[in-house]
């Protein structure tokens, strides 16, 4: 079994969500984190959530200036989808319409070819989840957890409640489940599943994010190649197509 998160993995947010925390972050204390503040408190590895990740940039930039959440949320909405998020997504103005996807709808059919099920656990809003799976890569009814739907990652709840449902049962003997993220959050998210399910044979498989793997970005990428690596993924792969080959190899 695949299960993967969304962002980073499946659409490149760096002119999305990445642009929307950065937006959100300026607009409440007139500071604009850049890309490397964002990769670095990701790499904390408690900050998947990115209403969370942009208040914390803004307390520790200016404590006086965090404001109450649900204007923060509002904010970042408005940069983000530029519409109403549960309304037509044709009506969206924002970032989300400047995602490049990462994967084409036909590696999913390569997974199912290849006997492998699949599925997404995203700390994502669910409208947004919906649009890039459903209207973008033409996925029908896509397993799905996503936000609200489990506690935020790195709490295994969501991994190991969508990998039960898929597979019918996990524990010794089942087979593998490999989680495909690209930050620090989502190893732990394997690891913690890990010790709440010892028998199962889990796999923490991570991706550099888009941002990184451009010309001048190498030093940056290896450090934070490294940084998942120390935190316990078991594979770090170029590209999430990738994972199809290192999956069949941990069948085989």
């Amino acid at each position: 079994m695949l299960l993967f998160d969304i962002d980073g993995v499946i659409r490149d947010v760096a002119g999305s969500y990445r642009r929307a925390i950065r937006h959100t972050v300026r607009h409440f204390c007139g500071w604009t984190p850049d890309p490397a503040d964002i990769d670095a408190l990701k790499s904390e590895g408690r900050w998947n959530n990115d209403w969370e990740a942009s208040r914390e940039l803004i307390r520790r930039r200016d404590a006086a200036a965090v404001p109450p959440f649900d204007q923060l949320v509002a904010v970042f909405g408005t940069f983000y989808f530029g519409g109403e998020p549960e309304g037509d997504p044709a009506l969206w103005r924002g970032f989300i319409g400047s995602e490049p996807l990462l994967v084409a709808g036909t590696f999913f059919r390569d997974l199912e070819e290849a006997g492998i099920a699949w599925g997404f656990v995203s700390g994502a809003e669910p409208p947004s989840c919906r649009y890039v799976l459903e209207t973008r890569l033409g996925l029908v009814d896509p397993p799905l957890i996503a936000m609200g739907d489990a506690p935020d990652k790195p709490d295994p709840t969501g991994l190991l409640r969508l990998a039960e449902q898929l597979s019918g049962g996990l524990g010794a003997g089942a087979a593998p489940v490999a989680y495909l993220g690209d930050t620090v959050a989502d190893v732990e998210t394997v690891l913690r599943a890990r010790a709440a399910l010892p028998d199962q044979r889990l796999l923490s498989l991570a991706v550099v994010p888009p941002h990184l793997q451009v010309a001048g970005q190498e030093a940056a990428r290896s450090a934070y190649e490294e940084r998942l690596r120390s935190a316990g993924a078991d594979r770090v792969l170029g590209h999430t197509v990738e994972a199809l080959e290192v999956l069949l190899e941990a069948i085989a």
